[in-house]
C-alpha cells in the first residue's frame, strides 16, 4: 500500500474529519506544559541582559547579586566556561562568514537583551531582585539598526571578521539571456519592497527545566523545542558531555512557528547551572524578553526588475535581496536561512526563462533571526504577485489573466532555478478562487462602492510551498548539518494496541490525530488503539523535529512505512499459524489477519501478540519474539510542492485609513488530505499570521538599538475582531513519492496572505496614483493616499 499507485484513500481513516484527539486534555486543563512541571528542590533562573545594543563589556559584577536574599547562585560566561554555538555553511570565505555565539556574552554585546549572566534563586521574585542587583559596565559603541547603516562605508562592525557587516553574499542562477530579455521587453517593472521585523509569537514562550540525575549520571532537560535532538547535540558539545549523558524531552508545547526549531542559548546555561548546583533549575521566558530578545524574522528588502513581452509573458527577473539577520547565525540553519530560501524559490508558480539573483545576509545589532512560518516565502511571493499586478496595469490586462498566461501548467516542471516542481493545481486553484469572488458579486460591489465614495479593493496571490525538504534539498544550501530523514518505530502489545514513535514534534499540528489515522489505515486498527510518542531523545534514535511542513510528508511517511512493516510481520506469523502461504493472507481492516481462500479462518492481532510474546516457541523459525518494526524515510530530490490561491476583498475607512478585510477565500492543494479539519485549521491559523504581517505586526528600533515593542501595547497583534471568516476549498493532487500522497500544509496560509492583502489595498488605491510596497500597511499611509486623491479631485472640479 505504498508508492505512486497508492493515493492514500483506501479504508476509512485517510480523509476522515476526525476530531483532534489532543483537544480533550488541552481544553480541560489536563495538558502538561513546561511551566506546569514542578520538581522537588526546584530553583528558578533568569538572565542579566544587555541594556545597550552594541558595546564592549568592561566588567560584569555579580557580587551584589549573590547577596540578595533568596539568590542561590549567579554565573557569568567565565564562571560556566561553556563552548560557543557556531553554525556553518560549506561555502568559501567570500560567500559566507560564520559567527560565534557565546552562551553568555563575554567581551562584547551585540543586541539589547543579549544574555550576560544567569541568576538562580529560590523563587522567581528573588531572581528578579538578583537581576536588578547586577552591575555591568560597557564601552558603548554605535548601534547598527538599518540596512543603510550596516552597509555604509564607515559602519561599525558587528563582528570584526565580517567586513561591511555582510555575513552571506551569493549570486545565483545568472542564466543566459537576462540582459537581452530586458533590452527586448515590452514592459519592465521596477519594484522595491520591504517587510518589517516580526516575532513568531508562540502562545507559550521559550523555557527549560534541567536536572542532574546522579544515579544515571545523566542530565535531563525538559524544554519546549521543535528539535529536541538538536538541543541535545549542541548542549552536549557546549558542556563537553557525551550525548548519552544528556536526555531531552518535550512536554505539551504551546506553539513554535519556527522560532523554537533552532537551539537557543538560555536552555544550555540553565542545564549547566543545574549540573553545577546538583538541583533542578527552571527558566520560563517572560513576554518582554520574548518580544525583545527572542529570535525574530522577516526583515527583508527586495530590489527587483521584471521583464514582460507586450502580451504579458514574463521573460526575466533580476533581483537583489538583503535580509537583516540580526547579531548571530542561528543553529543549525545559519544566516542563510532567509536569503538562500528566497533566492532558490523566488520564481514560485510562474514559468520564467531567465533569472539572476543576488542574496545577502547582513549583521545588525538586533536579536538574531530564526525561521518563522513560511521563511522568506511571504516576502518573495509578495514581490512576484506585486509584479504581476503592476504589469497587468501597465499592459491593460486583468490581474487574473496575466497570472493565467504565466502559471506553470505542465508537470513535472524543471525551473530556471534548477528545481523540479511535481504536479500541482496552479491554474485550477486560481480559476476557482476567481469564480468564488465573481459568483458572490464582489466585482459588482466594488464598482458600486466606487460610485458611492467607498474604497474597495480585490487582490490575489498564487504561490507554491515546497514541503518535506529532504537531505538532498538541504544539502544544496551547503549546510554542514543537513536535516532530512525521519525515523519511526512501532510496537504492538498483547492487547493488539500499538505505540508509534516519530522524530517530528507536535506543537499544534495534531500529530496525535493524523499520525494515528495513518497507522490505523495501514493496519486496519481502531484509532483508539494507536498511541503516538514524540519528543524524547531516549525513545527515538535521531529526529529532525517539526519545521518546513515536514511532518506529514517525511515523519508521516516514516510512520506509515513502519506500520506497513509491522503488518507484514503479522501476516507472516498468521500464515504460519494458519498453515498457509503468506501470499494467501492479508490484513482484514478490522484488527486481524484473514486467510484469502477461506475467509472463515482469521486471527485477531491479540492472538498473534499472545503467540509473539507469551508462546514464542510457536513462531516461525527466524522470526524474533517481538512485534516491532522500524522505518526511515527521506524525500528524494527537491521535495514536493503544495500550492494555493488566496483571494481577498478589503475596504479602507476614508476617515482613518484602517483596512478591513471583507472576504477571504483560500483554495489550497496539499495533496491527499489526511484530515480536512486539521488542514483547514492550519490554513486559517497561517492566514491569520499572514494578515498580522500584512497589516499589524512590526518590531522597530530606536537609533541606539533599543527595540520599540516590549509589550503588546506596542506590538500590535490582531484579535478575532480583525481576522475575518476564511473559506477553505480543497483540491487534491497526490504526491507520487510520499507514503500517503500528502504534501505539507503547515505554512501555506502565512505565505499567501501578505501578497493578497497588499494587492487588494493597492487595488483600492490605484486611482490615487499611490502604491504601497511595504508591510505592514500603516493606516496613515492609506489615509494620506486617499486624502491626496480627494484633494486632487476637489481641485479639479469646476466651480
Amino acid at each position: 500500500m505504498s508508492g505512486p499507485d497508492f493515493d492514500g484513500r483506501r479504508g476509512r481513516w485517510i480523509g476522515a474529519p476526525v476530531r483532534r484527539r489532543e483537544d480533550p486534555r488541552l481544553v480541560t486543563g489536563r495538558g502538561r506544559f513546561l511551566d506546569d512541571i514542578h520538581l522537588t528542590g526546584l530553583l528558578h533562573a533568569g538572565f542579566v541582559r544587555a541594556t545597550v545594543a552594541h558595546g564592549r563589556v568592561h566588567e560584569v559584577d555579580l557580587t551584589a547579586v549573590r547577596e540578595v536574599e533568596g539568590v542561590v547562585a549567579a554565573y557569568s560566561a567565565e564562571d560556566l566556561g561553556l563552548g560557543d554555538i557556531v553554525a556553518l555553511l560549506d561555502r568559501p570565505p567570500e560567500e559566507y562568514t560564520p559567527t560565534t555565539m557565546p552562551i553568555l556574552a563575554r567581551h562584547k554585546v551585540r543586541f539589547a537583551g543579549e544574555p550576560i549572566a544567569i541568576v538562580i534563586a529560590k523563587d522567581p521574585y528573588a531572581v528578579e531582585d538578583g537581576i536588578e542587583a547586577a552591575r555591568v559596565t560597557y564601552d558603548v559603541l554605535d548601534a547598527v539598526v538599518s540596512e543603510e547603516a550596516a552597509l555604509a562605508a564607515d559602519a561599525p562592525l558587528v563582528h570584526e571578521d565580517a567586513p561591511s557587516n555582510v555575513l552571506l553574499d551569493v549570486t545565483s542562477f545568472d542564466t543566459p539571456g537576462v540582459d537581452e530579455a530586458f533590452q527586448e521587453s515590452g514592459c519592465v517593472i521596477d519594484l522595491v519592497t520591504r517587510s518589517a521585523r516580526q516575532n513568531a509569537l508562540p502562545l507559550e514562550t521559550r523555557g527549560a527545566i534541567a536536572s542532574w540525575d546522579e544515579r544515571d549520571e545523566q542530565l535531563l532537560v525538559q524544554t519546549c523545542s521543535q528539535v529536541p535532538h538538536q538541543v541535545r547535540t549542541v548542549l552536549a558539545r557546549s558542556m563537553r558531555l557525551p550525548e548519552q549523558s544528556v536526555r531531552v524531552t518535550v512536554p505539551d508545547m504551546g506553539g513554535g512557528f519556527g522560532q523554537k526549531c533552532v537551539v537557543g542559548r538560555e536552555e544550555i546555561a540553565v542545564a549547566a547551572a543545574a549540573k553545577r548546583l546538583g538541583r533542578p533549575v527552571k527558566w520560563i521566558e517572560d513576554r518582554r524578553d520574548a518580544l525583545t530578545a527572542g529570535f525574530l524574522a522577516r526583515e527583508q528588502r527586495y530590489r527587483t526588475r521584471a521583464a514582460f513581452t507586450a502580451e504579458g509573458k514574463l521573460t526575466a527577473i533580476d533581483a537583489d535581496i538583503v535580509c537583516d539577520m540580526g547579531a548571530y547565525s542561528c543553529y543549525p540553519f545559519t544566516v542563510g536561512i532567509e536569503p538562500l530560501m528566497a533566492a532558490a524559490e523566488m520564481p514560485s508558480v510562474y514559468q520564467l526563462p531567465a533569472y539572476r539573483v543576488r542574496a545577502r545576509a547582513i549583521a545588525s545589532t538586533k536579536a538574531p533571526t530564526a525561521p518563522y512560518r513560511g521563511v522568506s516565502r511571504p516576502q518573495y511571493v509578495l514581490v512576484m504577485e506585486r509584479i504581476m499586478d503592476l504589469a497587468a496595469r501597465r499592459l491593460g490586462l486583468d490581474p487574473v489573466e496575466i497570472r493565467r498566461r504565466n502559471l506553470i501548467t505542465e508537470f513535472p516542471y524543471r525551473g530556471v532555478n534548477n528545481v523540479t516542481y511535481d504536479p500541482g493545481s496552479y491554474l485550477e486553484s486560481l480559476e476557482l478562487a476567481e469564480k468564488t469572488l465573481r459568483a458572490e458579486g464582489w466585482y459588482e460591489l466594488r464598482e458600486r462602492a466606487a460610485a458611492e465614495g467607498r474604497h474597495l479593493g480585490i487582490g490575489y496571490s498564487c504561490f507554491s510551498e515546497r514541503t518535506g525538504y529532504g537531505s538532498e534539498a538541504f544539502a544544496k544550501r551547503k549546510m554542514t548539518v543537513v536535516p532530512g530523514f525521519d525515523i519511526s518505530e512501532i510496537r504492538m502489545d498483547l492487547t493488539g494496541s500499538v505505540v508509534v514513535t516519530s522524530g517530528t514534534m507536535n506543537h499544534g499540528q495534531s500529530h496525535e490525530t493524523t499520525f494515528a489515522q495513518l497507522v490505523a489505515e495501514r493496519l486496519g486498527l481502531d484509532l483508539a488503539k494507536v498511541k503516538l510518542r514524540q519528543g524524547d531523545t531516549e525513545r527515538i534514535p535521531y529526529g529532525w523535529g517539526t519545521f518546513a511542513s515536514r511532518s506529514a510528508t517525511i515523519g508521516g511517511s516514516a510512520v506509515a512505512t513502519a506500520a506497513t512493516r509491522l503488518g507484514e510481520q503479522l501476516c507472516v506469523i498468521a500464515a504460519h499459524l494458519l498453515g498457509t502461504r503468506v501470499e494467501n493472507v492479508e490484513l482484514d481492516g478490522d484488527g486481524g489477519v484473514v486467510q484469502l481462500d477461506d475467509p472463515t479462518r482469521r486471527m485477531a492481532f491479540e492472538e498473534l501478540a499472545d503467540v509473539a510474546y507469551l508462546r514464542s516457541h510457536l513462531l516461525p523459525k527466524e522470526t524474533p519474539p517481538t512485534l516491532t518494526a522500524t522505518a526511515a524515510f527521506d524525500v528524494p530530490g527537491d521535495g514536493t510542492f503544495s500550492n494555493a490561491t488566496h483571494a481577498v476583498v478589503v475596504e479602507a475607512d476614508p476617515g482613518t485609513g484602517q483596512v478591513k478585510i471583507l472576504r477571504y477565500a483560500c483554495v489550497e492543494d496539499c495533496g491527499v488530505v489526511i484530515n480536512p479539519k486539521v488542514v483547514e485549521g492550519q490554513a486559517r491559523g497561517g492566514i491569520a499570521q499572514g494578515i498580522a504581517g500584512a497589516l499589524f505586526e512590526e518590531v522597530s528600533y530606536a537609533d541606539n538599538g533599543e527595540p520599540s515593542a516590549a509589550s503588546f501595547i506596542d506590538y500590535l497583534v490582531p484579535t478575532a475582531t480583525e481576522i475575518p471568516d476564511i473559506s477553505v476549498d480543497h483540491l487534491e493532487t497526490p504526491c507520487a513519492f510520499t507514503e500517503s500522497g500528502a504534501k505539507g500544509a503547515g505554512e501555506g496560509g502565512t505565505i499567501g496572505a501578505p501578497a493578497a492583502v497588499l494587492n487588494a489595498v493597492n487595488d483600492l488605491l490605484w486611482h490615487t496614483g499611490v502604491q504601497l510596497e511595504s508591510t505592514p500597511v500603516h493606516p496613515e499611509a492609506v489615509l494620506t493616499a486617499l486624502a491626496g486623491a480627494h484633494r486632487h479631485e476637489k481641485a479639479s472640479t469646476p466651480v
